[in-house]
């Protein structure tokens, strides 16, 4: 994941005005979940996670979060909006999203 900071002034109007995606049974915001493990990338904190067009989503954290995974230590966010990037790989022939 890569997830970016920008100024609100960047956000697309569809972004600003969704309601965001629901968040999982336990509460969280899950910006992507692993397809192999099942480990996912979530924030349980206020906010939302919006996905204005595929492939772009935006994060707005107003009490700034952590960005938690099974696998490796949480990344603390500040609070404001984030463009959220799912990294991609080249392979011969390819180009396929990075696979947890």
């Amino acid at each position: 994941m890569l997830i970016v900071p920008i100024a609100t002034e960047a956000v697309p109007a569809q972004a600003l005005q969704a309601p965001g995606e629901p968040r999982d049974a336990r509460g969280r915001m899950v910006l992507a979940l692993g397809e192999v493990t099942g480990h996912a990338h979530a924030l349980a904190a206020p906010g939302r996670l919006v996905r204005a067009s595929a492939p772009h989503m935006f994060l707005h954290l107003p009490e700034g979060g952590r960005l938690v995974h099974e696998e490796h230590a949480a990344i603390v966010l500040p609070q404001g909006w984030f463009r959220v990037v799912r990294q991609r790989e080249y392979l011969p022939g390819a180009v396929r999203i990075v696979a947890d």
